[in-house]
């Protein structure tokens, strides 16, 4: 199971323990192990463009996905409009991603710690030089990648469309 080329999707989603011990082995591999997060709360092609392109900068790709409580503390209420198995069920899904791990907290803090990534990739609506994560990915010898922002499409615009009854 950590080849990185793990199909099934329910078997893609592991807790911290167990992603810890599969990136061990990854690493010992040889593995470019690339690490990405988010809410991922309604899944739309801003995601998947995003996604295509971090599987793309390494072997192997492990996306943290924030919990419920977590996405409260980022979102606001009423969000998310999914909940986190849902959500981490919908990534795994994708044939890009390898592992999903549900992560607590604002930042994803433990998530990169378990990983240790050689890379660690954000959308380009976040700025390297401010990435709250960056000194950790560091430290653990990997480095930050920021890839083109897909302007248009987010989660936020498509829930003001469906209040609004908008296509």
């Amino acid at each position: 199971m950590a080849s990185g080329k793990n199909s099934n999707s329910k078997g893609k989603i592991v807790g911290m323990k167990k992603l810890s011990q599969i990136c061990a082995t990854l690493h010992s591999r040889g593995k470019t192990i690339v690490t990405t997060n988010g809410a991922f709360d309604i899944l739309h092609i801003g995601h998947i463009r995003y996604l295509e392109k971090a599987k793309a900068l390494g072997d192997v790709l492990v996306v943290g996905v924030n919990s419920d409580s977590s996405v409260r503390l980022l979102k606001g209420t009423g969000r998310p409009i999914n909940g986190q198995n849902e959500r981490a069920l919908i990534v795994a899904a994708l044939g890009c991603v390898d592992y999903v791990s549900i992560f607590n907290g604002k930042l994803p803090l433990e998530f990169i710690s378990k990983v240790k990534p050689s890379l660690h990739v954000k959308g380009g609506d976040y700025n390297s030089g401010k990435l709250p994560e960056k000194a950790l990915v560091e430290s653990l010898g990997g480095s930050i990648k920021i890839v083109k922002f897909e302007r248009g499409y987010s989660t936020t615009n498509i829930i003001e469309k469906i209040k609004k009854g908008k296509r």
